[in-house]
């Protein structure tokens, strides 16, 4: 138990090295372009902690002066899994930046719930074709941040509109179909007409035979923030609390600390990351932990019974409601639901009888069997009985002579009580000598 828990703390202090050490990458990178650079922010997943982080240090270092003439958010968002008050401060920060700070939703790509939101607050923002925007379930952002734009998005609860739709409702400025093209837009970027073959290859090209002056620079989270950001989306948090609770109860019916408990505690510690960062329904969370003791108890006993059932209805029913205005993925609802079934209805136990389970020998059955002695038997001495040495005491008072015939007719221990089948002697096995130990 002391090895497990130095090994939690080593895991904890990891994390939160990770946590709190890691620095943006790309913040320090300088325009070296003299017709300016736009500094692209690529976001992906919900909108966390990790993210607000990563792009408020990247907005807060492109200065006047520094080069850049925009930042766009290249946004590809299921949500928010912040309260509203910090999303609304996040807003905020980006549109009081003193270089304008937009949004683009790419193709294929979507912004849906709070994500949409974020979208039609920043001005100049865009969508390419096929990307989608809306599913709101309700409005996180107060009215005097949205606008007008307020009652447009109250129009996409729980449905999604294309691009086009979304531009003649208002919610983006523009719907344009490549991203080099939405940039062309933006107020301070530099174009030039199209030399084909002739021109600079680095250069992008843009609609209408130009091609972008201004250069592209595209940043996103280092490895680490990177790593817990993923930890902090509902399908791995969801997978990893199963994968712990799975692997922490095989270590518990295991001898010693082994792998399974190491990984055990690692995927609880991401777990209670991604928990801490998510929003999530304490009571349906409660239903998830209570299963780990109901669980137990009939791993202990070896047979399923109802603890095992009511902690497999109780996990089924805190998984549908585990995360608060975020989406569960079904894939991710079916494997951890799966799983945990037949991990503790089939693999579970199948662990704890090859676990616990020893061979017996059946002394019993011996009841009955012939064998031969040894030597002369007055009282106790040494037989084979079906092939094997034994002790043996004799049951009654008579002399039995070596190599005579005997029958078992009890068991006591490692001792077999015998009587003389007959008065004719047999010949004595040669496997073994009189005075021989017998085995064990």
């Amino acid at each position: 138990m002391r090895r497990l828990a130095s090994r939690l703390l080593a895991a904890a202090i990891c994390l939160a090295a990770a946590t709190f050490a890691a620095a943006p990458a790309g913040a320090d990178a300088p325009c070296r372009n003299d017709d300016g650079c736009v500094r692209v922010l690529r976001v992906s997943g919900l909108i966390d902690p990790i993210i607000i982080e990563f792009v408020e240090h990247e907005v807060d270092a492109v200065r006047p002066g520094s080069g850049y003439v925009a930042t766009v958010l290249e946004l590809d968002s299921d949500g928010s899994a912040v309260d509203d008050a910090e999303l609304t401060r996040f807003v905020r920060h980006l549109r009081a930046a003193p270089i304008p700070v937009s949004a683009w939703v790419g193709t294929s790509a979507a912004a849906k719930g709070a994500a949409a939101e974020l979208v039609a607050a920043l001005p100049h923002s865009a969508m390419a074709a096929l990307s989608q925007i809306g599913d709101i379930d309700r409005l996180h952002l107060p009215s005097e941040v949205v606008g007008e734009k307020s009652a447009a998005l109250a129009k996409l609860r729980g449905r999604t509109i294309s691009a086009g739709r979304a531009k003649d409702l208002g919610i983006v400025a523009a719907a344009v179909p490549t991203f080099p093209q939405y940039v062309a837009t933006l107020d301070g970027v530099s174009t030039s007409p199209s030399k084909g073959s002739e021109g600079d290859s680095s250069k992008q090209a843009t609609s209408g035979g130009s091609e972008l002056n201004t250069s592209v620079v595209f940043s996103k989270p280092d490895l680490w923030p990177q790593a817990l950001h993923t930890i902090a989306s509902p399908a791995v948090t969801y997978l990893l609390l199963g994968l712990g609770i799975g692997l922490l109860l095989f270590e518990f019916f295991t001898a010693g600390v082994g792998i399974a408990g190491v990984v055990g505690a690692a995927a609880a510690l991401g777990a209670g990351y991604g928990l801490g960062v998510l929003p999530v329904r304490s009571w349906a969370l409660a239903l998830l932990l209570v299963t780990m003791p109901a669980f137990a108890i009939d791993i202990q006993a070896g047979i399923q019974r109802f603890w095992t059932f009511a902690g497999l209805v109780a996990w089924i029913v805190g998984s549908f409601f585990l995360f608060d205005g975020v989406t569960l993925p079904w894939p991710a609802l079916a494997t951890g639901v799966i799983g945990m079934a037949v991990a503790m209805l089939s693999g579970m136990p199948a662990m704890v009888r090859s676990r616990f389970g020893t061979p017996t020998i059946d002394r019993g059955g011996l009841v009955g069997a012939l064998g031969t002695t040894r030597a002369t038997l007055d009282g106790e001495g040494l037989a084979v009985v079906d092939g094997a040495l034994w002790r043996v005491r004799s049951v009654s008072s008579t002399l039995i002579q070596a190599g005579s015939a005997i029958r078992v007719v009890s068991v006591d221990g490692l001792m077999l009580e015998v009587e003389a089948a007959d008065d004719t002697p047999v010949d004595a096995d040669p496997v073994t000598t009189a005075g021989t130990e017998p085995e064990r």
